[in-house]
C-alpha cells in the first residue's frame, strides 16, 4: 500500500507519478526571495491540472516542515485534482531545520518523524507516506545533518516508509547510502535525490550499485545542468540495466516554474522529456518503469 493525503491505496491505482515535487513551500525564511513562495492554492490547481491533462495520476511532495508544508491545503489540492499525493514527514538540511530542532540528535528526530507517521501530521488526520527530503550540503555533511539523517534511517526501519534524500549538487549520494545502510535499511526503501545534477558518473553508477532508487528528479533544470546531458546519462544507465532503479520528477520549487508565469509546468517531464526519451529508442516497457513501477515500488510501505 502507499500512503497519500487521502489515505492509502493499493500500488496499481498510484500510476504516473512525479517522484518529487512542491506544490506549496516556503523557503524565502532562508532564501530571502520572494519567488520562492508558493502560496497560490488556486494557482496551484490549475498547476496540476496541466500534470493531469497530460496524464499524470500521482505527486510525491516533499516539502516538510520548515519549507513550508501545508497539508490541509494538499488535502483539498488532491480532492480537487483528482491527482494522489503523498506527503511527508522530515527535516531539509542546514540551515532550513526549524530553530526548535536545531540542536536535535538522531533519536529525536527518529520520535518526531515516528510520532507523525503513527500520530498523524500535527492535528490532523493525515498521514506522511515518506521521509524526506531529508538532505545534506555540497561536499559536506554537516553534524546536524548527520543526525538528521541517521534519525530518518532509525524512522524508515520502524516504520517501513520510504527515505527520500537531498543530495546538493548531487554530491555524497554514496555517503548517504552508507550511512542508511549501516542501520539496516533497505535498499528498497532508499531513493537518494538529485543524481541527475552530479556530472560524475562514476559518483552516480556507485549509488545504482548499491540496489538503491535514484532521483533524477530537477529535469528542466537547464540553469543547473543541460538537459542533454541528464538524457546522455540516463540513456547509459538504461543501457547498464539499472532503469528499475531510477525515478523521474522536475522539482519545481518557484513562481516562475509555474505556467501561469511562463514557466515550464508540472508536466515538463510527461511532455518534453519522455518524448526525448521515446525519439532516442527507450523502450515502452522501460518507459513505464521509469514513470509507473519504479514509483510504485519506492514508495509502497515494506512491511516491517
Amino acid at each position: 500500500m502507499i500512503q497519500t493525503v487521502l489515505g492509502k491505496i493499493e500500488k496499481g491505482a498510484f500510476g504516473i507519478c512525479a517522484a518529487h515535487e512542491h506544490l506549496s513551500i516556503d523557503l524565502s525564511r532562508i532564501k530571502g526571495d520572494p519567488d520562492t513562495i508558493l502560496d497560490d492554492e488556486v494557482g496551484m490547481l490549475s498547476e496540476l491540472s496541466f500534470f493531469y491533462e497530460a496524464k499524470g495520476k500521482s505527486m510525491v511532495e516533499l516539502t516538510n516542515d520548515g519549507m513550508g508544508r501545508d497539508v490541509n491545503r494538499l488535502k483539498r489540492l488532491s480532492e480537487q485534482s483528482g491527482v494522489h499525493i503523498v506527503t511527508c514527514t522530515g527535516f531539509y538540511k542546514d540551515p532550513f531545520i526549524p530553530e526548535f530542532a536545531a540542536d536535535w540528535g538522531r533519536d529525536e528526530f527518529a520520535a518526531h518523524f515516528l510520532k507523525e507517521i503513527k500520530e498523524g501530521i500535527e492535528t490532523t488526520d493525515i498521514y506522511p507516506g515518506v521521509i524526506g527530503e531529508v538532505g545534506t550540503s555540497v561536499n559536506e555533511i554537516k553534524p546536524i545533518e548527520k543526525e538528521l539523517i541517521l534519525g530518518a534511517g532509525h524512522a524508515a526501519r520502524e516504520s517501513g516508509l520510504p527515505v527520500s534524500t537531498h543530495t546538493s549538487l548531487g554530491t555524497l549520494g554514496s555517503k548517504q547510502v552508507e550511512m542508511l545502510f549501516g542501520l539496516g535499511v533497505d535498499k528498497e526503501q532508499i531513493i537518494i535525490g538529485h543524481q541527475d545534477l552530479n556530472p560524475n558518473k562514476e559518483e552516480v553508477l556507485d549509488v545504482l550499485q548499491s540496489g538503491v532508487y535514484i532521483g533524477f528528479d530537477t529535469i528542466g533544470k537547464n540553469n543547473y545542468r543541460p538537459n542533454e546531458e541528464r538524457l546522455a546519462f540516463l540513456l547509459d544507465f538504461i543501457e547498464l540495466g539499472y532503469h528499475k532503479q531510477v525515478l523521474l520528477s522536475a522539482d519545481l520549487t518557484r513562481k516562475s516554474h509555474w505556467h501561469k508565469h511562463d514557466g515550464p509546468g508540472y508536466d515538463l517531464v510527461l511532455r518534453d522529456f519522455i518524448p526525448e526519451l521515446r525519439k532516442r529508442g527507450v523502450s515502452e516497457e522501460v518507459i513505464m518503469d521509469l514513470l509507473i513501477n519504479n514509483p510504485a515500488n519506492a514508495f509502497a510501505i515494506k512491511e516491517m
